[in-house]
């Protein structure tokens, strides 16, 4: 499915990206995954802020394309995160960890099961990598949008 189809189906509403908010967005990532590494914190409490590195990376990917998701409909993580592939070329395997990683945020949040060290590892890693990709991805694809280094 392409982003068009997407936009067809509600699933994403047009988006006029600008350096502001790219630049708001990127820094609230940077922040969440670093609150991430903050061992004081609760495991989940850890979890929830790389889960939100890496949505917010996915966001990062989508305004850059000029859309957004449709926050009205269910499901807007689910599209976002799918998206990456036609956004920033995220590969599927990759795509396919940070789904299951969203999977597990709904588990966690909505049934109250508790996140494992090792799920919050490879929330972590996969939040940096992801990260990395977005930073990399707006510098060669779109550097008009970047105000920061």
């Amino acid at each position: 499915m392409s982003l068009q189809n997407l936009l067809a189906i509600g699933r994403l509403q047009p988006h006029q990206p600008d350096a502001a908010g790219i630049a708001k967005l990127l820094q609230a990532a940077r922040r969440n995954l670093a609150d991430a590494h903050v061992a004081q914190v609760s495991t989940d409490n850890r979890f929830d802020a790389a889960y939100k590195c890496i949505m917010q990376c996915a966001m990062l990917g989508l305004w850059s394309n000029g859309y957004r998701t449709s926050t009205s409909q269910p499901g807007h993580h689910q599209t976002a995160i799918q998206s990456l592939g036609l956004t920033m070329a995220v590969a599927q395997p990759e795509i396919i960890v940070l789904d299951a990683l969203r999977r597990q945020r709904n588990v966690s949040d909505y049934e109250g099961d508790p996140i494992s060290t090792a799920t919050l590892q490879a929330c972590m890693n996969q939040a940096a990598q992801l990260l990395a990709h977005a930073e990399s991805w707006l510098r060669t694809h779109r550097p008009d949008l970047l105000t920061l280094p």
